[in-house]
């Protein structure tokens, strides 16, 4: 059977705050969709015809991934601090930048040169991405991730 015990453990108070930190920082690019169906519950006659709602489903779809992933994301970022090593606001900074770039910088490309997208609307998502990544590489470091620091 195969194991995980190869995967770097990562304090579970740091995946914890982290992914409030993370899912924060999303909801700041999502509270557009989210102010719109808020909106549409307030016009609807009754909360029950709303919980029943296509509006409804869809908004605790898009909030429950977006917290699973900002989970999945902050064990990432905390298991690559573990793994190098870092210890230093500087180098979890360069750390969080490393996983920007190689995870976002190619769709902000794409959008601003194929997509000819409006680049405010790309610096909004590329600023989002910025706290998610280098803001919670940065976070994580001020918290700490190591399950035992004097390993």
């Amino acid at each position: 059977m195969a194991t995980l015990h190869y995967l770097p453990p990562v304090k579970p108070s740091a995946i914890a705050l982290g992914t409030v930190f993370n899912h924060a920082s999303a909801l700041a690019v999502m509270a557009p969709l989210f102010g719109d169906t808020y909106q549409r519950a307030q016009k609807a006659n009754s909360s029950e015809e709303f919980i029943k709602s296509k509006e409804a489903a869809s908004a605790a779809s898009a909030w429950g991934s977006s917290l699973v992933g900002s989970a999945i994301q902050t064990y990432g970022v905390g298991a690559l601090i573990n793994a190098t090593g870092t210890l230093s606001y500087k180098g979890a900074a360069y750390l969080g930048s490393l996983i920007f770039f190689a995870s976002s910088a190619p769709s902000f490309i794409s959008q601003v040169v194929q997509e000819r997208r409006p680049l405010d609307q790309v610096a909004v998502g590329a600023l989002a991405r910025v706290f998610e990544t280098v803001g919670l590489s940065l976070f994580l470091t001020w918290w700490g991730t190591r399950t035992n620091p004097f390993d």
